[in-house]
């Protein structure tokens, strides 16, 4: 009898074209029994010479193995059925190949999930299923071998000046410090101590990129989705956060009217329980606002990484911080390449790091990993008399999209009642000053929280 597992093996052993295109998507869990150790065996022998092993090296291999009479008869039934000859059509194949594999993954998500229902497999939890699942559904074989220097100079040239090339931040200094904006595909990350402001630099960019007309997700694991929205309010209707709170219904609603005048773009703001969120569950967030709402969004802030969860871990139970919070900047940037969007996240200061007034990338808390996975990482610094002054300052602690030695700190003015920022003159002596200072000085405390600019 033909089946498919025999024309799979059949292709691997006599058609190099399609062994190549196939090998690398296959996995021993999409066969069962003697397909399987037949397949462990030809990937062994793939694996070692790096080229199709024969039906010979196969059958000798499968002499040596430790196997029982039936088991194999069975193994050289496998042999036997792969070594019968004939043609068949390449392009036919991938494609039926495919079709198979994408079976085999969901059968063996749902039997997976089964498992992690009734406590079979216990590294995983239930938060895990929708992600198998997800997994299992985007198998695909992707036959791109990249992007060629020369052949795809136009294609490169088109993205690479294209309008979403860049999401061109609300602030010069921010401008400054990214070369232009946010990329696509990209993990950037605020560093500062508790209350300097990591949320409400994060909510005003939020509404100023709505502002913009771009669509904007913020998740955060610490604020509700009502303290999300009134900060980014009170820089939208130019009102304390206060004030936004002794509104009227009808001026309340009359604000938001005018501000749905002003602007095409949304956002949504998305609460999750401390420690309970990660990668898999905002992958599920994200294709259920497109399936329910049709909304696509352009970036995703997640406030904020060190208090996710980690998809890969069920918990950091014998796992050390550095490799649990590493494991969840990954799932993030996996996340932006795979939506095609940019994600900012903040992350928190050591303890000894908390006073520096310049700060670097060891300052960083529980993972020197995070730095290692950013595309781009800033740190906020404030002192009693800047804070006192309405001042902030934004270090460049590294970049994938300039050169970060020609970039100095960038001071900023903030407003924390209307959770508003503001630019600095560049040519201004006081932001001179502070500049040339920047790794000099030690402030004795650092403590601030963020802002935004007007809607008018």
């Amino acid at each position: 009898m033909v089946t498919i597992e025999s024309q799979i093996f059949r292709g691997l052993l006599y058609n190099e074209d399609y062994a190549r295109k196939v090998y690398p998507f296959l996995e021993d869990s999409y066969f069962d029994g003697s397909h399987k150790t037949f397949f462990q065996i030809y990937k062994q022998l793939f694996d070692k010479y790096n080229k199709q092993p024969t039906i010979e090296s196969i059958a000798v291999t499968v002499g040596k193995l430790p196997l029982s009479e039936s088991e194999y008869e069975e193994i050289l039934s496998v042999v036997e059925d792969s070594s019968k000859s004939g043609d068949v059509d390449t392009d036919w194949l991938v494609d039926e190949t495919e079709e198979y594999c994408k079976d085999k993954a969901i059968y063996n998500a749902i039997y997976q999930s089964i498992n992690i229902i009734d406590g079979s497999d216990s590294k995983l939890d239930k938060h895990a299923i929708p992600e198998l699942l997800d997994e299992a559904l985007s198998v695909s074989f992707d036959t791109s071998i990249g992007m060629e220097f020369f052949d795809d100079a136009e294609r490169r040239y088109e993205i690479l000046h294209g309008d979403d090339s860049k999401l061109e931040m609300p602030l010069e200094a921010l401008n400054r410090l990214s070369n232009g904006g946010l990329r696509p595909k990209s993990l950037s990350c605020i560093l500062a101590g508790p209350n300097v402001g990591k949320s409400s630099l994060m909510c005003y960019l939020a509404g100023e990129f709505m502002k913009q007309g771009k669509n904007v997700v913020y998740i955060s694991m610490e604020m509700s989705e009502e303290q999300i929205h009134k900060r980014v309010e009170a820089n939208m209707m130019n009102l304390t956060t206060e004030q936004v709170e002794h509104l009227s219904k009808s001026d309340y609603l009359s604000k938001i009217k005018t501000i749905k005048t002003k602007t095409s773009g949304k956002l949504f703001a998305k609460e999750y329980p401390t420690g309970s969120a990660h990668s898999g569950h905002i992958r599920h967030l994200l294709k259920e606002m497109k399936q329910k709402k049709k909304f696509v969004p352009d970036v995703v802030f997640v406030d904020y990484l060190n208090i996710c969860a980690s998809s890969r871990y069920k918990s950091m139970s014998g796992i050390n911080s550095y490799s649990y919070v590493k494991a969840i900047a990954e799932e993030l940037r996996g996340l932006a390449v795979e939506f095609n969007i940019p994600i900012m996240t903040a992350t928190q200061v050591t303890r000894s790091g908390f006073n520096e007034a310049s700060p670097d990338m060891t300052s960083i808390s529980e993972s020197f990993g995070t730095a290692a996975t950013m595309d781009w990482l800033i740190a906020i610094t404030t002192d009693e008399v800047m804070m006192e002054n309405g001042k902030q300052l934004i270090h460049l602690l590294k970049t994938r999209w300039g050169n970060k030695a020609k970039v100095k700190a960038q001071l900023v003015n903030i407003d924390f009642d209307k959770m508003r920022y503001s630019d600095i003159d560049s040519n201004n002596d006081q932001i001179k000053d502070v500049q040339s200072k920047v790794g000099q000085t030690k402030p004795e405390k650092k403590k601030v929280e963020s802002s935004s600019i007007d809607f008018d």
